[in-house]
């Protein structure tokens, strides 16, 4: 994995758009990329895989930029934010069910 993200810190650094990565700036980039995954699938369940890899490596890309100009570990967040989802969705509760944490009986 840090061989992708010096890869993408380089390729921005290359062409000096860091001017242009605030935190807000890569959060609205995450949420128009992820717009345009959405878009691979939204008239029907048939979709171009090459497209939806092309769309979900941008979102990937801005999340990994906006990790690391936020100066967070990106494993580190995952693996944290895993263990509060075992917590609230323990398995004996959410096992083959879509509930929401908080309407699990």
């Amino acid at each position: 994995m840090e061989e992708v993200i010096k890869k993408i810190k380089k390729f921005n650094e290359d062409r000096d758009w860091d001017q242009f990565h605030s935190p807000e700036n890569l959060a609205k980039s995450i949420s128009i990329e992820a717009g345009e995954l959405l878009e691979c699938f939204q008239w029907n369940s048939k979709f171009d895989k090459e497209e939806v890899c092309n769309e979900l490596a941008d979102v990937m890309n801005y999340c990994i930029l906006l990790a690391d100009k936020l100066d967070v570990d990106i494993k580190t967040i995952i693996l944290d934010k895993l263990k509060l989802s075992e917590i609230k969705y323990p398995v004996e509760k959410a096992k083959g069910i879509s509930t929401k944490y908080d309407k699990l009986k």
